[in-house]
């Protein structure tokens, strides 16, 4: 109880508090994410809700995340839960074998090594975890409960096993290294890709030392060290009754102040503004909230034995009211979240993207650019809530295989009946054209036989990442997926040939491409080679389409420089030499002019998340599509 009254009502308020700016403060697209990671705070799984989707191409950059602290909370919560449990367990084994180990166990000696060398078990099983997992799923690993859970051990272990310096110097240097450590840890070590690794023993071991340096053995009357002293003075100790105040509200702060600046960065100026407004919403807090809560109320008095309140009383009473005022407050503003999350979320749930309709003369999309269709000012389609949900049909049918999906899913588009096949095989940039083939295979009379699975290009590359995470159920999927190709030997391949470079402007044909391309040419099977589009860009790094726009931005401000994006010439055509059997494709000039690839292209949204094209921008480049395709393999026209 006394926890949860020292925990749960700041946290309660700060939640309040983020629902109310996210209204306020961030866009529409970015709603639901904050609300589900609210709904994750206030029940302590915030860790493992951005752990499962650390690699979700639908869901929100975590980064971003006005919550995205809050994990260490949910992982500290958990600790006291499972060591709870864990104690009551240990209490009913030696309640059962009571009579045998009690005269065992009543020494403090054997309780004390009994319980050291329990700690340091667990703690060196989730520390060789942590470490294990840094090469497998860093992304996952950092919020990972049990990778985690060696730190607060480490502070049960020195509760057991407190080690004792009598010499002062000796406390004085360790005093001084931990400080030192804990104030610079953060400028040479990156804790966003190095932790929970080793690197996380230098902060846990210099507070470890810090906390050593001021308690010497009892028996020794010593001065302690001077950083003991001055973290002992008036402000230290301030800033310490407010730390977990503090702690939750400076990341929200921090977030939404670049939200209203429209800004990713600070300044040094903006850095005071961010640090001011945290610490005085935590004294608030403290002040208002965590003290009267924290207070014990005291007995009621008997109206016979005392019939005149004095002043202390009525103080008493006074404040008894408030804090009956501010839980009431509190409850009546989770309840307000709760039920808008609920109801936003059952809203967003109901929207429905159908734009098989729209007038082109209206909504000409890429043919604005491609043919210089006149554009009128109308608002774009689909709106940037509901882009997010314009899909290819493949996502929702199933037919494209999750990241720990090792299955090949062969779904069949087009005209079903039609003796001609085309098989779209790769990743998800290969899986949103499935939109134009399939309306072409109708149009047409060819069949489209899908081999997909998310983040996962055809590539000969044997220790394949996703997002720098080791990805090698992808290298296992792209053997299967091969070999069910080439037993079903279809007429043709579709499949991407370049994507953009990871550390230089424009975009390339990885080499290890090359070994698929050759496997088909073996085979006798074409391939009609897609340059890879646009991945939506500026100086400060990827662009949310559908967030920018619904943030005030537009088809220029949320759009992508041209030459930071595409080499100046398709590279699919440096390997034609080699490789007679690709025919390139290049709809590159339907998404870009000369200069800028834009976010809104003929009153169409041109992606629904961070690079994935609209269904419905897709459609717009049917056209254009099949005249490249008919003009590599004229036999689709006849």
């Amino acid at each position: 109880m006394r926890l949860g009254r020292r925990l749960l009502p700041t946290l309660a308020l700060v939640l309040i508090a983020v629902v109310g700016a996210t209204i306020l403060l961030l866009p529409q697209t970015r709603w639901l994410s904050t609300g589900r990671e609210v709904v994750a705070s206030t029940l302590y799984y915030q860790n493992w809700y951005l752990a499962f989707n650390s690699r979700d191409y639908t869901a929100a950059s975590s980064v971003n995340s006005p919550l995205q602290h809050v994990w260490s909370m949910a992982v500290q919560g958990q600790f006291f839960v499972i060591t709870l449990f864990a104690a009551l367990g240990i209490g009913v084994l030696l309640k059962c074998g009571g009579r045998i180990l009690t005269p065992v166990l009543a020494r403090p000696v054997v309780v004390q090594v009994v319980a050291a060398a329990a700690i340091l078990a667990v703690a060196a099983m989730s520390f060789y975890w942590a470490t294990m997992r840094m090469s497998v799923n860093q992304s996952f690993n950092y919020y990972d409960t049990i990778a985690r859970v060696w730190e607060p051990l480490t502070g049960g272990l020195l509760a057991v096993v407190a080690p004792t310096i009598a010499s002062f110097w000796v406390r004085s240097l360790l005093a001084i290294t931990g400080l030192g450590l804990i104030l610079t840890s953060g400028w040479w070590i990156d804790g966003l890709t190095s932790y929970p690794g080793p690197w996380a023993l230098v902060p846990v071991a210099a507070t470890v030392a810090l906390i050593v340096a001021g308690s010497p053995p009892a028996s020794v009357s010593t001065t302690p060290p001077l950083v003991n002293r001055l973290l002992a003075t008036g402000v230290p100790v301030w800033l310490g009754a407010i730390a977990y105040a503090l702690y939750l509200w400076h990341w929200p702060v921090l977030i939404f102040y670049l939200s209203w600046r429209k800004i990713n960065a600070v300044s040094v100026v903006d850095g005071l503004i961010v640090l001011g407004t945290s610490i005085a919403l935590a004294w608030l807090t403290c002040r208002v909230v965590e003290v009267p809560l924290r207070a014990r109320p005291s007995a009621p008095r008997s109206a016979l034995a005392r019939p005149e309140t004095g002043p202390q009383e009525r103080s008493g009473h006074t404040a008894a009211a408030q804090t009956r005022v501010t839980v009431g407050l509190l409850v009546v503003g989770v309840l307000l979240s709760g039920v808008g999350i609920k109801v936003w979320e059952r809203h967003v749930a109901a929207i429905r993207v159908d734009t098989t309709n729209l007038d082109p003369r209206i909504y000409p999309g890429a043919r604005a650019l491609l043919t210089g269709a006149p554009v009128a000012t109308v608002d774009p389609v689909p709106s940037p809530l509901e882009v997010v949900k314009d899909l290819p049909v493949t996502s929702f049918e199933g037919y494209i295989s999750g990241f720990d999906d090792s299955t090949v899913r062969v779904g069949t588009y087009g005209d079903r009946t039609a003796t001609h096949t085309i098989a779209l095989a790769g990743g998800s940039h290969a899986e949103f054209w499935i939109t134009a083939l399939d309306a072409l295979g109708k149009q047409n009379n060819f069949k489209v036989k899908t081999y997909l699975k998310m983040g996962c290009p055809l590539s000969t590359d044997p220790m394949p990442t996703q997002r720098g995470v080791p990805y090698p159920g992808c290298a296992d999927w792209v053997r299967e997926a091969m070999n069910q190709i080439l037993a079903d030997r279809p007429d043709a391949v579709f499949t991407n040939t370049t994507r953009p470079r990871d550390d230089a402007p424009g975009d390339w044909v990885p080499p290890t491409y090359l070994p698929i391309f050759a496997q088909f040419a073996s085979a006798g099977i074409p391939v009609l080679g897609m340059r890879d589009t646009v991945w939506p860009h500026n100086a400060a790094g990827l662009i949310d389409t559908p967030s920018c726009l619904a943030d005030g931005g537009n088809a220029e401000t949320c759009g992508t420089p041209r030459q930071s994006a595409l080499s100046p010439t398709n590279p699919t055509l440096d390997i034609m030499g080699t490789d007679s059997t690709i025919a390139p494709l290049d709809l590159s000039e339907g998404f870009c002019d000369e200069d800028l690839c834009p976010a809104v292209i003929g009153n169409i949204v041109v992606y629904h998340d961070v690079h994935h094209l609209s269904a419905t921008f897709v459609r717009s480049l049917a056209p254009e599509l099949w005249r490249q395709m008919t003009t590599a393999l004229p036999w689709l026209a006849q």
